[in-house]
């Protein structure tokens, strides 16, 4: 019987003994190289507390586990891991917890009293970008790292800059509350199944509190009425916002500094922070505006 984790057998004889396949419908694709794993977990451990979601046959959990994690928690919606996830469970001195329940019904910051966690996950390509944006706008922010394998589409999104076709909404929030970059790439090759695309790692490491929007979530509204129309100029894509907040929207891009005419793409992250704020005041009591 196999008692540490070096001793764990080979992910491939994992998914043989338990009869596993990936799941098209839950984004699934298996990253079975435990060097690969190894590497992604040495950006997130060691460290007190991480949140693995979407751990899958648990090569990613042995590697927080061997890379020093104090305690591992990772949630898993597929119930068909469970076994294989207990089989490192056994051998893991009580540090690994597993949850069988939904990364978007379950809210980390719940799982655990330690402060800051960290989470590090290979994300399911269909919930990915869902769970990115719940995590960076929770508030308070919970967590002082993110380490997550995406699409590398999506990756890049995350970090791009103004005047860049990946610049949009998830650059803007990502920008907002933390500073990331893309640690490596990861081959379509290196997945079973492999995927369409190939994926990266990207690290987002969450900025001192003087320096993070305070609103993210009035912050993600602009955005998705700014780029949801981002061939458009702003005095027509933010027509509809200024109309639900009952605002001139000349007035309030006025205050803003921001050009009528300009389209999202071309405005940085403080242009994004001034219309919010300009909002905020608009709709505050007129003895209370600036």
């Amino acid at each position: 019987m196999n008692n540490t984790l070096e001793n764990l057998p080979p992910l491939k004889d994992v998914l043989q003994k338990h009869d596993l396949f990936a799941k098209k419908s839950l984004g699934q694709h298996f990253l079975l190289d435990l060097n690969l794993t190894d590497k992604i977990a040495r950006l997130a451990a060691p460290h007190e507390m991480v949140i693995e979601v979407g751990p899958g046959p648990g090569g990613l959990t042995r590697s927080l586990l061997m890379a020093g994690a104090e305690r591992v928690i990772a949630i898993e919606k597929d119930e068909r891991f469970l076994p294989a996830l207990q089989d490192i469970v056994s051998v893991a001195d009580a540090r690994l917890h597993i949850i069988n329940e939904d990364a978007l019904r379950t809210d980390p910051a719940n799982l655990s009293d330690i402060r800051p966690l960290r989470i590090c996950a290979n994300l399911p390509y269909n919930v990915g970008t869902k769970l990115l944006i719940n995590w960076l706008t929770a508030a308070p922010p919970f967590w002082d790292r993110l380490v997550l394998m995406l699409q590398k589409e999506v990756a890049e999104r995350v970090v791009a800059t103004p005047g860049n076709k990946a610049y949009g909404r998830l650059a803007v929030l990502a920008g907002s509350i933390a500073h990331g970059h893309i640690s490596f790439d990861i081959p379509a090759s290196a997945f079973t199944p492999p995927p369409k695309v190939d994926s990266a790692v990207i690290v987002l490491d969450i900025l001192p509190e003087n320096k993070r929007f305070g609103d993210l979530k009035l912050l993600g509204q602009i955005t998705a009425g700014a780029f949801g129309q981002r061939r458009k100029m702003l005095r027509k894509s933010l027509k509809p916002l200024a109309k639900t907040h009952s605002i001139d929207l000349n007035d309030w891009l006025t205050k803003a500094n921001i050009d009528p005419t300009a389209r999202p793409e071309t405005i940085d992250i403080a242009g994004f922070h001034r219309l919010a704020q300009s909002l905020t005041s608009f709709n505050q009591p007129l003895d209370k505006r600036a």
